[in-house]
């Protein structure tokens, strides 16, 4: 590197030594250089004559660029690709790349009419529709311009490269106009597609799982599996879910074989799914396979209780008494001791034996510690049967009307409380998001119930004893109807004469 350096330096010199002598030389020289021109002589000196060939060769070589100027403009104007084209296009392009910046940021400042003009200047530079129209699409919705938007998505699907944006663009726009039979078929096309894409396939499920097209929803399940776009054990739960909702229409049609092979497949996959496995146990009791119903419920209530499986459990035997219901239920209620549904179930199935102590002991302090509607009227049928006065009874009736309901079918999605288990949701039609949980109660909505509680409760203690002495005096027939009223009230019955129906499960429905 030092080297060139000097050796350019030795070249510079050189030269202006060069120069210089050749300068001299011409100066001393004493020659004439004679040029005759039209019949015209002019002498020059050498160092005039090496000037003015030096003259005559710049004049030459702007002469020559000024034809090749003109001839470029000529060019130029017949459409051709010339340097002044490019000249211009370059211009052209960077003030269209300019104006596509800037609606970007307008677009992210939330200025949609701005960055819809911004997008509209870039296009008319760069002639890129494929880029400006996906500014002007997004920047029309967001300026709320679903006319615009969606013939900007309408050009979009003109372009290879674009059709996909397009198509999603559609989707996403009938969705929010509520038209589901349209969206549904554009999803159906991005899902061809790109169908890895994970946005397209879950709205595809979710349309697919609320038009009940539950083939086609598992299908599109095994496709979010194969692309890795849910975990295993989740597609094994929704799967199951898809297939117990297929197994209930086939029943509904009469279909009994395919209802039965998908409960199973259904009850295979996710054996904690409590609808799953209560739909198996009560077809293998039709079928006659007692064993069979018995392991399906063990298998799921060993995961969690619920009543539905008690309910299922007790069809296997449905005339024996209450007794024998009693001991058959020790598998049970073996398992998950303290748990509330289990105490609940102890309670129940202990009244119906008429025993109201041992139903007393296994309900313990559920009814203070965390009352529902269901253990305070366990709570009622436990005194009438121990013999109480009725103004304590209907307190703990009365104490039930503005109690929790206990745990319900609630979407975790929009709170809505389902009386049965479905794949979707009724209310906000979400797929596979009911859970066996408690509602939050509004306080709002029980404001009046509670204020009519003291009400209720002290007018009965304020009762004279020939009233006390009338309610006494009742049959207990009559009795047991009040409670049984009082109990529908809370929209929890539950069996408190179990000498009028001994063979009556307790219902545990809450």
């Amino acid at each position: 590197m030092l080297l060139w350096s000097v050796l350019k330096i030795i070249i510079f010199v050189l030269a202006v030594v060069a120069l210089t002598f050749g300068v001299s030389f011409l100066i001393d020289s004493s020659d004439v250089l004679l040029i005759t021109v039209a019949g015209r002589e002019f002498a020059l000196t050498p160092l005039s004559g090496t000037i003015g060939l030096i003259l005559a060769l710049a004049a030459l070589y702007l002469l020559l660029k000024l034809i090749g100027l003109l001839g470029a403009c000529i060019r130029f104007l017949n459409g051709d690709e010339t340097a002044i084209s490019r000249y211009f296009n370059r211009r052209a392009e960077r003030k269209g790349y300019q104006a596509l910046s800037e609606g970007m940021i307008a677009m992210a400042s939330g200025e949609g009419r701005l960055a819809i003009r911004k997008a509209e200047r870039a296009e008319g530079y760069l002639r890129r529709p494929e880029l400006t129209n996906l500014l002007v699409a997004q920047a029309a919705e967001l300026a709320g311009d679903s006319s615009k938007a969606t013939a900007t998505y309408k050009k979009l699907l003109e372009d290879d490269q674009t059709r996909f944006v397009g198509v999603r663009g559609l989707m996403k726009q009938k969705l929010e106009a509520g038209d589901t039979d349209t969206a549904m078929k554009l999803a159906e096309k991005a899902f061809l597609m790109r169908p890895n894409h994970g946005e397209v396939q879950d709205t595809l499920l979710r349309l697919q799982a609320a038009d009940e097209d539950w083939d086609g929803a598992r299908k599109t399940l095994a496709a979010k599996l194969k692309a890795n776009n849910l975990p295993r054990d989740v597609h094994k739960r929704r799967d199951a879910v898809l297939a117990l909702a297929h197994a209930r229409d086939a029943l509904a049609e009469g279909k009994i074989d395919i209802a039965r092979r998908d409960a199973n497949e259904a009850n295979r996959l996710s054996p904690d799914l409590v609808p799953a496995a209560v739909m198996a146990a009560r077809m293998a009791i039709e079928e006659g396979k007692p064993r069979v119903a018995t392991k399906e419920i063990r298998k799921a209530w060993d995961a969690a209780p619920h009543p539905d499986l008690a309910a299922a459990f007790a069809e296997i035997v449905p005339d024996e008494t209450p007794e024998a219901r009693l001991k058959r239920f020790r598998v049970l209620l073996a398992k998950h001791i303290g748990d509330p549904e289990v105490k609940l179930l102890d309670a129940e199935l202990n009244i119906a034996a008429e025993d109201y102590a041992a139903a007393r002991k296994a309900l313990g302090d559920l009814a203070e510690t965390h009352p529902t509607a269901r253990s305070l009227t366990i709570m009622a049928a436990i005194e009438r049967g121990e013999g109480a006065e009725e103004r304590i009874v209907r307190g703990w009736l009365a104490k039930a009307v503005t109690a929790s309901r206990g745990p319900q079918w609630t979407c975790e999605n929009c709170g809505h409380v389902h009386a049965d288990w479905q794949p979707v949701c009724e209310q906000c039609e979400s797929f596979d998001t009911l859970a066996w949980a408690e509602a939050p109660q509004s306080e709002a909505a029980l404001t009046g119930a509670a204020q009519m509680l003291p009400l209720i409760v002290g007018a009965l203690e304020d009762q004279s004893p020939a009233a006390s002495n009338e309610v006494s005096e009742d049959s207990p027939s009559a009795d047991a109807e009040t409670v049984i009223d009082a109990s529908e009230a809370t929209e929890d019955p539950i069996d408190v004469t179990p000498e009028d129906n001994p063979d009556k499960i307790p219902n545990t429905a809450s």
